[in-house]
């Protein structure tokens, strides 16, 4: 449905859509949003990688107690930010623009860029800076992504909307894998180049974007749902920020799922959610749609979406911390190279997306999209299995094809299941619609974290105290030194392994009792064999609970994906000629 000129706030689009379909324009809405998306999911995972050098270019240890909410926040701050505003931004693009609010955030998101390359602060001072300014750029990142999804749909006829989403969607999650690759060849060349690199590419893009791209969509003015904005985005903030202080550890458990203030923050942030459903029920013009659940393909292209967030968010951290705390230092890389390799090593998993995404996007257009989103979490679940019946130290090319299926997978369900979400809205909620899938994808990934690092370290904590203690102990290491590094909460062991640093010299460094012990006892100690062979079995332990939980995820998306209807694209009439 087109803007008219009834309304003298309606936006008008600028072409007919047999026009548009005929024009260059639709091409140059998917180049410009497909950059803007990359490089907002590639933020959210360059960090992560380069996370030792970047403390380290602001003199901080990551790793000591009280800095480990630095580190964390650090990382979830820009997924918690993206996940609680996308809707609200997504149905300002309804209100005011779908392309006025995502120029915006093409702007925000490169001058944050550059703020955080010119941190001038050190210690804890510098991680606040960048903290602060990571949730700016994130704001921007949110613009970008709520609105990217509806531009497509304005400007694609609906026989080509899956191929534009396919390639936009595919790129956007190529970024998550790629940013681990960037992340660490920049952090080789300087900490603030991680953050340099989106300064030339979104300058390029914001000026793009404000040249090429115009609304060709239904658009119209109303009133914000100032009560809607408030709580969802207080509930949702306070709903994660618990789950992110739910992996640390607290009062002696390894965990802080008992810690008062995670269970504050859950019960409030429930609470407010609750608050939040009452009154998108009650208002005019509600900024989460909730009548859009109403519509079957929406309703469940949206659970699967969530569902596999998740598990995807689970699989990414939990390789990470695989390759680099066991299997790379194994194969005799040094621990300060792992990070790099790590992300090296994924590239099959990138590989899928970019394969399989515009293919499957392109034939959903065609044959509908149950079929391929639904085979797509199937071929991830039977992936997931694949990986749980890996030994720790396994052959690369047989992984490389698990992982290589994985992505596959997750290219064939992505495309053909955000096409078939925004294709069974009306036209002049599709800013709203993309602002609630973008909700569901970014805060699975999230959730994922709490989700799986908790079943992780409920794992380790079950066995690793005693082999630990015990592998210290046959090493030279006293009984009273050993016993009070094994009770240490598992999650500094899990974090070391994460940034590519030796857990066992960080863990004995503070007693000082390298320096009183032989020197192959110390070099064995330090050496990449000891730890990976020490932690073998109760990481594995991990990787099986949360590996069967992804395997379980999937399944029940793929059963939310084929209960969401024939999913065959409606062909659209032929516009009446011009007399």
């Amino acid at each position: 449905m087109r803007a008219t000129g009834d309304s003298p706030s309606a936006i008008q689009p600028t072409a007919r859509p047999d026009e548009r379909q005929g024009s260059r324009y639709k091409w140059v809405a998917l180049s410009n949003t497909t950059l803007g998306v990359f490089m907002a999911t590639l933020d959210a995972s360059i960090v992560i990688i380069a996370m030792p050098s970047i403390f380290r270019g602001i003199g901080l240890d990551p790793l000591a107690p009280g800095n480990i909410s630095y580190l964390l926040w650090l990382i979830m701050g820009y997924l918690l930010v993206t996940a609680v505003f996308v809707v609200a931004l997504g149905r300002l693009g309804d209100i005011y623009g779908r392309v006025r609010i995502y120029n915006l955030g093409f702007a925000v998101f490169s001058a944050a860029s550059l703020a955080l390359s010119l941190d001038p602060f050190r210690g804890s001072s510098g991680a606040l800076w960048l903290i602060g300014f990571r949730i700016v750029q994130a704001l921007g990142g949110a613009m970008l992504m709520a609105n990217s999804a509806a531009i497509l749909t304005d400007a694609f006829p609906a026989e080509q909307r899956g191929t534009a989403l396919g390639v936009n969607q595919i790129a956007g999650l190529a970024g998550q894998f790629l940013g681990l690759v960037a992340g660490g060849l920049l952090a080789t060349v300087d900490w603030r180049a991680v953050f340099w690199v989106n300064v030339p590419i979104g300058i390029v893009g914001t000026i793009w974007s404000y040249r090429s791209l115009r609304e060709v969509g239904s658009s119209r003015r109303a009133s914000i749902d100032w009560g809607g904005n408030l709580t969802f985005s207080f509930g949702a903030l306070a709903l994660l920020a618990g789950i992110t202080y739910g992996i640390q550890p607290y009062g002696g458990h390894p965990t802080g799922w008992t810690n008062p203030l995670v269970l504050a923050l859950l019960g409030g942030g429930l609470a407010l959610l609750a608050v939040f459903a009452l009154v998108e029920s009650r208002v005019a013009e509600p900024m989460f749609h909730l009548g859009l659940f109403r519509i079957r393909a929406f309703a469940a292209g949206n659970a699967a979406a969530l569902l596999t967030a998740i598990a995807r968010g689970g699989l990414q951290f939990m390789l990470i911390i695989w390759l680099q705390g066991v299997w790379l230092p194994l194969h005799g890389y040094a621990y300060t190279d792992t990070p790099l390799w790590a992300g090296i090593s994924l590239l099959p998993l990138t590989a899928g997306f970019l394969v399989s995404g515009p293919v499957s996007g392109h034939l959903s257009d065609r044959f509908g999209a149950r079929a391929f989103a639904t085979g797509g979490l199937l071929l991830m679940a039977a992936s997931f299995v694949g990986l749980l019946l890996l030994p720790v130290d396994f052959s690369y090319p047989v992984f490389a094809v698990i992982v290589f299926a994985n992505g596959v997978g997750q290219g064939l369900f992505s495309a053909p299941n955000t096409s078939s979400i925004m294709g069974s809205v009306p036209p002049e909620r599709r800013g709203a619609a993309s602002g609630m899938r973008a909700t569901f994808q970014n805060s699975g990934m999230s959730l994922s974290i709490g989700i799986f690092f908790s079943l992780m370290v409920a794992g380790l904590a079950s066995s690793l105290p005693h082999t630990l203690s015990s592998g210290l102990q046959a090493q030279g290491v006293p009984a009273g030194v050993a016993g009070q590094v094994s009770t240490l909460p598992p999650v500094s062991t899990l974090f070391a392994a994460f940034l590519g640093q030796n857990p066992i010299g960080h863990l004995l460094a503070p007693s000082g009792v390298l320096k009183t012990l032989p020197a192959h006892n110390a070099a064995t100690l330090t050496g990449t064999q000891f730890f990976p062979h020490l932690i073998s079995a109760p990481l594995h332990h991990g990787l099986s609970v949360v590996f069967i939980a992804a395997t379980v995820m999937a399944l029940v998306a793929a059963a939310a994906s084929a209960l969401r209807g024939s999913g065959r694209p409606p062909v659209p009439a032929p516009a009446p000629r011009q007399g």
